[in-house]
């Protein structure tokens, strides 16, 4: 195989991992393609729920033909048993002659072993090809497994100089419809979407995804303190039906909290700091919980925090072509910032025309 068939046949694989995204925690979203001469016998990627894997998929269709072909896998193939034996394992008992991946599994029930045991079998093992690509796809699942918690994607809709309502509170709707379609598939694509308890009161939103077709639900996550969301709220009434994850401190009522449950909902008790909930002590909640990628969606006050707590690592700011003033509403809250060196930063990564707005997503430099 030359570089280019390798590296034509991993996007191909990555393409098909993606489509696991925000269905597959606390597993990451792999993709597989098996590849026999110059043709493609087996494609698999994570199924919902994490089972199963991306190399089991692959190697299902492509059944006899895969003695002798080549696998892209997205990540090193698992070494260890649990719901179902090492795709490792499943590689070599297919006879695979050669297995190319684009990023190593940090888990430290892998690390290296996946790949030990390939080689052990006598195949031809290729490592890092489209590494970059992989390991940001697969950032999530990395950012779980070395510190412990997900990777989060700031999402803000903004008019141009930044205001997410107008003084009188009226925040919908500041973007277009194709923009408010796009935040739609990019909640299918996390594990979870998290909003303040300010939001959650404003808005009464849902924050499931519509438009999509049949989609499993992320996780609804509302950071609150003492639980002050509404109980005849949207959120409340469907929290038997979609679920409802709320963040609270310590503080919040014993009755309140029992209240919330019997409707339905999970409550995480989390530990204050100066400036309200300990956000870093609360991605480690989620983290423990097995969510690998947040989409939040504000508001400006659980912004803030996060940016404070060096706790966003993409943003994702959707422009309208209309201003609203220095009475409106900020689409982030106070930094205290006071020189310009300590202001969070970020690398553009994509700016682009969604309908009549534009949305410019950068990662945490």
């Amino acid at each position: 195989m030359t570089e280019a068939t390798d590296t034509r046949h991993m996007r191909a694989a990555l393409v098909l991992g993606r489509r696991g995204q925000g269905n597959t925690w606390p597993n990451p979203a792999v993709g597989c393609v098996i590849v026999a001469g110059d043709r493609v016998v087996g494609r698999g990627w994570t199924q919902p729920g994490g089972r199963p894997h991306a190399e089991a998929q692959a190697l299902a269709q492509a059944g006899a033909a895969a003695r002798g072909a080549t696998a892209y896998v997205t990540l090193e193939p698992c070494a260890h048993h649990g719901q179902t034996p090492p795709c490792a394992t499943a590689l070599v008992e297919a006879q695979i002659a050669r297995v190319v991946i684009a990023c190593g599994d940090p888990d430290t029930r892998v690390a290296g072993r996946g790949v030990a045991i390939l080689q052990a079998a006598g195949i031809d093992v290729q490592t890092g090809v489209m590494q970059a690509e992989g390991a940001r796809d697969l950032a999530g699942f990395f950012s779980r497994i070395t510190q412990g918690r997900p990777e989060l994607l700031l999402k803000l809709a903004t008019s141009f100089d930044g205001r997410i309502a107008t003084a009188s509170g009226q925040s919908r709707w500041i973007t277009g419809p194709d923009a408010r379609r796009a935040v739609h598939a990019m909640r299918a694509r996390h594990d979870a979407v998290m909003i303040g308890a300010g939001t959650a009161r404003a808005d009464d939103p849902m924050l499931d995804v519509r438009g999509m077709g049949a989609v499993n639900q992320p996780v609804r996550v509302v950071v609150s303190r003492g639980l002050d969301v509404p109980l005849a709220s949207r959120l409340a009434t469907s929290a038997a039906e979609v679920p409802l994850w709320l963040i609270h401190g310590p503080t919040a009522e014993e009755a309140t909290i029992k209240t919330w449950q019997e409707l339905g909902a999970r409550t995480i008790n989390c530990p204050e700091d100066a400036g309200g909930l300990d956000m870093a002590a609360a991605l480690q909640a989620l983290g423990k919980a097995g969510l690998t990628r947040i989409f939040c969606e504000g508001g400006g006050a659980l912004a803030a925090s996060l940016l404070r707590a060096r706790l966003v690592d993409q943003l994702a700011v959707f422009t309208a072509g209309l201003a609203l003033g220095g009475d409106a509403t900020s689409g982030i809250g106070a930094l205290g910032i006071d020189m310009l060196r300590a202001a969070p930063r970020f690398a553009l990564d994509e700016v682009r025309p969604v309908g009549g707005d534009v949305l410019s997503l950068w990662r945490r430099a």
